[in-house]
């Protein structure tokens, strides 16, 4: 086998399974550790992958590997839209309450679905608070939902309201649900997003609120990514699409956090 055509696969073993490593890698092409490590540093140098101690591991999976807001819209659309759909029936429909929504593609796909929402009874009310542009814009369109976008600087590549401001507001809230995204969920780490000031804003959105939900699809679980802005103990529940590993499934079962399968 030529080197090109090895490397060649290498790369799309490290793109399905996430991570590599160097023994794997050895006895799957019967080729010597020193082969292997070559290898890595080509793909590496071509982008394809990053080398870690060990092995290697797929570019999406870095710790501040970020896709934009275009890009997550096209990924597990389907998985997102149940998750949504679950998430929808944890909002009350006969009573007055607020609820967070963070910024995120399945936060907004719950926006898309709060699009029709009426009050149960005459005088019901529903106070949606938002840092997401985009969600903003969207449930101006329904004038039942009393709507109240937090203040702040626009960080473009999510079109998410971040900063001091938007803390501090967050800081003088007690809404009664957030929903909240997250870019990995792992057993030992918590919850976790790449870039440090959304970190902040999410950590206010998880101290602000009186029930906490994540909303991750199951790619995001054992996962880390840069910044932890929640400890599992700080989420009452978790909808996902697929059931988590054992250990994770443990560690969230001892940080007693309901797990919702959308």
């Amino acid at each position: 086998m030529f080197a090109e055509e090895r490397q060649s696969m290498i790369a799309e073993m490290v793109s399905d399974l996430s991570r590599v490593t160097v023994n794997e890698l050895a006895a799957r092409f019967d080729i010597t550790p020193e082969t292997v490590r070559r290898d890595l540093s080509v793909l590496e140098l071509s982008r394809h992958l990053r080398r870690v101690h060990g092995g290697a591991v797929a570019i999406d999976r870095l710790s501040m590997s970020e896709p934009s807001l275009e890009e997550r819209q096209t990924q597990r659309h389907d998985e997102k839209a149940r998750i949504a759909a679950a998430a929808l029936d944890m909002i009350p429909a006969s009573t007055t309450g607020s609820i967070i929504l963070d910024s995120g593609t399945t936060t907004e796909l719950l926006a898309d679905r709060l699009l029709d929402w009426t009050p149960a009874n005459g005088g019901d009310q529903l106070l949606v608070i938002t840092n997401a542009l985009p969600i903003a814009y969207k449930l101006a369109a329904n004038e039942a939902i009393s709507l109240q976008i937090l203040g702040g600087r626009v960080r473009g590549l999510t079109r998410a309201i971040v900063g001091t401001r938007t803390t501090q507001q967050l800081d003088a809230m007690r809404p009664d649900i957030a929903f909240v995204g997250a870019n990995g969920v792992a057993a030992d780490f918590g919850f976790s997003t790449p870039d440090s000031v959304e970190a902040a804003v999410k950590t206010a959105i998880v101290r602000s609120a009186r029930r906490v939900v994540a909303l991750a699809d199951s790619s995001k679980l054992d996962q880390e990514t840069l910044v932890r802005f929640a400890a599992l103990s700080d989420i009452d529940a978790l909808i996902t699409d697929a059931p988590p590993s054992p250990k994770l499934a443990a560690a969230l079962t001892a940080a007693d956090v309901e797990v919702v399968i959308a």
